[in-house]
């Protein structure tokens, strides 16, 4: 559903050699006013690709203030509401969090082993926040969890209780759909949302 904005990860040749460059990494629309942008072109932003909001909260990006205004602006007010702040969080301040938050330090193409995990009560966690079980990516709704696959997200089953769990999403972002940013999630989350497996 979004592209992603984490700098040029590709060297001259169109390779990919990098895991990121620099601190902004965002998520975007798809198609936004006609603009293209090549998906592996020298020193210029390399596309991602991200299944829903979720997934990109959970990789450590958050909303674009260009092409995703709107929800930029619903994100950046949540975080200001969560923190108690009576000025708004700068998107630079934004990025610095996220930054903070998402990888410890490392270097190479493969940083799944540099992920900052942290710990929360499962019944804490809002709708979109993304954690592992067992090594598996699960997607928390109100009253469900689902396993991610490149096809979408599967698997749905009964949200446990009375556990923690290590969570994916930064703090920051899960403290922003606590207090009110609305994740925009893959439709068949819906259409699966009454098959619950035991």
């Amino acid at each position: 559903m979004f592209t992603g904005n984490r700098g040029c990860v590709v060297d001259d040749r169109g390779e990919v050699v990098r895991h990121h460059r620099g601190p902004l990494w965002i998520s975007c629309l798809i198609e936004y006013r006609g603009w293209r942008s090549p998906l592996a072109a020298p020193n210029r932003w390399t596309p991602l690709f991200f299944l829903d909001d979720a997934v990109a909260l959970a990789a450590g990006h958050r909303p674009c203030g260009l092409c995703r205004r709107e929800a930029y602006l619903s994100y950046q007010q949540a975080v200001t509401e969560a923190e108690g702040s009576k000025c708004f969080i700068s998107a630079s301040d934004l990025n610095r969090r996220l930054a903070s938050e998402r990888l410890q330090r490392g270097s190479g193409i493969d940083r799944g082993a540099d992920r900052t995990l942290w710990s929360a009560a499962i019944e804490s966690l809002p709708t979109g926040a993304v954690y592992l079980d067992h090594g598996t990516a699960r997607l928390v709704t109100e009253n469900q969890t689902f396993a991610f696959s490149f096809a979408g997200w599967v698997d749905p089953q009964q949200r446990p209780t009375a556990v923690h769990v290590d969570v994916l999403t930064p703090p920051t972002s899960v403290a922003a759909l606590a207090a009110g940013y609305v994740p925009v999630l893959d439709p068949a989350v819906r259409s699966k949302a009454h098959n619950v497996h035991p």
